[in-house]
């Protein structure tokens, strides 16, 4: 009491040269909101006005206290515009840790550029934003802002949290709806945070006195975790182009019929041109593999954002006379080429991104951030992905994998699970023969076969050349070998099976330890796994596997013949739930020992208490990858 006594008497009768505001000083926030924070979100308010179809109105205040530098990332002073929605009223000011405040901003004041980066052809998306450099802290910001826009099929979405090591005092969400239009909302994890409905007559929430996350390694996503209120109109507005649905049904007919139908048209000469491309060939599958090489090999990708909402594709047209095209135009065009040849295909939206974030099935709203194409095929569905060149058909990787999908077709929106490379799906072999000199250099032929997603972290570096290839091999592969050469590289990408291959030949120099009687080196030479999870004493949040793999490693190693093998490690296996080891060396000869290891790890979510041993679990891994053998000089 009495240091909360002597900070109000120094906010009181000190005597600045601007006013100040008690509610904004930094020295009354409470430690369950600085607990674990470099930011306090005092206020975050957001009211939305749906004044008919095409009109909503949207205001915004947010008052943060900024505790420290990496709190500055959590300031959020930005508001996106464009020839649709237009900025009605805009400020921001900085106050210091008494609540004084010490600069301001006027709507002309923000920095206003592109919101998208240079690889965009054309946008007319825009920013503005402040770029303020604190010289103290904390200190607070109280941002402001307004606009209206005729797009109502993007309401804003409402997140009281907003990252990890952010607090949050108050935040706030209305919808004002004075037409009564049809408005659906779903509460997506409110269950664990002290969240309230104000009003049970109109959509009004409040979230108060929430702490800080504090973000902890091999985790769920944030997005999985914070509480979320989603929101849809059932008859909306993009751009101008009026919209209805209140099912993925409905809008993927709107969608299909509004702004696909009249897009996917070709030139007569392009038409030809892909039907003579598939000329005689009868299996649908195979004309689209011809076709889809066509379009890997005729288009580049390049960013396009003009369009209804991000939504509409440029016309397959376009695409085809200037050769290039976002994920939307590419997509499109490729679906266009198959309807030419009589192969039937659909336009899917989804979320890219390793998070394997799904469409939400069970509640529509305009959602994904990327779009790939979908062949129906009998229950074994293809899925191409037309924004990268080197792609092999059918292969989606890790960037739209295993989640769900919205497909349209003309009866309508479908979802679909794309496909899961899951666990041993994964799967790299490598095997070695190695020799082993009696001054202790190694030299080595290894081949390596990778499929799965270990493939698709593999075939990027074809387009490498020789000497990039040398340098990934040596400062990103094996970094761990000093003195390590490599003589000669064949890479070999099998677009058809998707399988990756490599064939190398290398020499390490002084890689074994030599003493006066022995020669000490580590087994394991090729394909170190040394990851060990970071230790927590309490963990908090749920341990969370992303990608599940497999990894095998056989090595037939020579010893040099002036040594002799004295002791051989014992065979080890270990066994849990979150997979499998195994390493076992074997005396061939008196001049050749083998060594083989097998590593299964799988994916999945486990509860926070299985984290521990799970970090036990690798940590054993690590030390048998490091284990080394001393061979006796004879």
């Amino acid at each position: 009491m009495e240091k909360i006594l002597l900070i109000l008497a120094a906010l009181l009768f000190c005597t600045p040269t601007q006013s100040q505001e008690i509610d904004l000083s930094s020295l009354l926030i409470s430690k369950e909101l600085t607990k674990n924070a470099n930011a306090v979100i005092k206020e975050n308010s957001t009211e939305v006005t749906i004044d008919a179809v095409n009109l909503m109105h949207v205001k915004k205040k947010r008052i943060i206290t900024i505790l420290n530098k990496f709190g500055n990332r959590a300031v959020d002073t930005y508001v996106h515009y464009n020839n649709d929605t237009k900025i009605t009223g805009l400020s921001a000011k900085i106050y210091n840790s008494l609540g004084v405040e010490i600069k301001k901003y006027s709507k002309s004041k923000f920095i206003d550029v592109s919101a998208v980066d240079g690889g965009t052809l054309y946008s007319d998306s825009r920013v503005k934003y402040i770029d303020y450099t604190p010289t103290q802290y904390p200190y607070t910001v109280v941002f402001e802002c307004e606009y209206k826009t005729s797009s109502t099929g993007f309401i804003p979405s409402w997140h009281p949290l907003t990252s990890f090591l952010v607090s949050v005092k108050k935040s706030e969400f209305k919808i004002n709806n004075p037409k009564n239009l049809e408005i659906r909302t779903k509460e997506i994890n409110f269950k664990n945070f002290p969240i309230k409905k104000v009003s049970n007559e109109s959509i009004h929430y409040l979230a108060e006195n929430i702490p800080a996350i504090k973000p902890e390694k091999n985790s769920i996503a944030f997005i999985d975790l914070i509480p979320s209120l989603m929101i849809s109109l059932n008859n909306f507005t993009l751009k101008g182009v009026k919209g209805k649905a209140n099912n993925w049904k409905e809008y993927g007919i709107w969608m299909n019929n509004s702004l696909l139908k009249d897009k996917i048209i070709l030139s007569d000469a392009t038409i030809a041109k892909a039907k003579n491309l598939v000329k005689g060939i009868d299996d649908n599958i195979e004309k689209a593999k011809i076709l889809y090489k066509f379009m890997q090999e005729k288009t580049r990708y390049i960013s396009v954002q003009v369009g209804i909402g991000g939504l509409e594709p440029i016309p397959a047209s376009e695409v085809d006379k200037l050769g290039y095209g976002d994920c939307k135009g590419l997509t499109n065009y490729t679906k266009a080429l198959f309807n030419a040849a009589g192969v039937t295909s659909y336009y899917s939206e989804i979320y890219a991104g390793n998070s394997k974030r799904n469409i939400d099935k069970d509640f529509f709203s305009i959602q994904g951030d990327h779009v790939i194409l979908n062949i129906p095929n009998n229950g074994k569905d293809i899925w191409l992905e037309c924004t990268n060149q080197n792609m092999p058909f059918g292969f989606l990787g890790d960037f739209t994998d295993d989640r769900d999908a919205l497909v349209i077709t003309p009866e309508g929106g479908v979802i679909k699970r794309t496909p899961a490379y899951k666990n041993e799906t994964n799967i790299q072999t490598t095997k070695a023969t190695i020799s082993i000199t009696k001054e202790g250099n190694v030299s080595a032929d290894i081949e390596i076969i990778s499929k799965g997603i270990q493939y698709d972290n593999k075939f990027p570096i074809e387009t490498k050349s020789k000497d990039e290839l040398k340098k990934y091999y040596k400062s990103n592969i094996w970094d761990y070998n000093n003195n390590l050469e490599v003589n000669t590289i064949d890479i070999t990408n099998d677009k058809e099976n998707i399988i990756f291959k490599e064939k190398l030949a290398v020499t390490i120099k002084d890689y074994a330890t030599l003493t006066d009687n022995e020669l000490l080196f580590r087994l394991n030479v090729f394909n170190k796994n040394s990851f060990i999870p970071k230790r927590y004493r309490t963990r908090k949040l749920p341990l969370k596997i992303d990608r599940g793999y497999k990894d095998v490693d056989e090595y037939t190693i020579k010893l040099p013949s002036s040594y002799k093998i004295t002791q051989l490690p014992q065979k080890k296996e270990l066994n849990t739930k979150f997979g499998n080891y195994t390493f076992e060396v074997k005396k061939i000869d008196e001049n050749t020992i083998s060594y083989s290891k097998s590593i299964l790890i799988k994916e999945g979510v486990y509860t926070k208490e299985d984290y521990k041993l799970y970090r036990k679990f690798r940590k054993s891994i690590a030390k048998q990858e490091n284990l080394r053998i001393a061979l006796q000089k004879q």
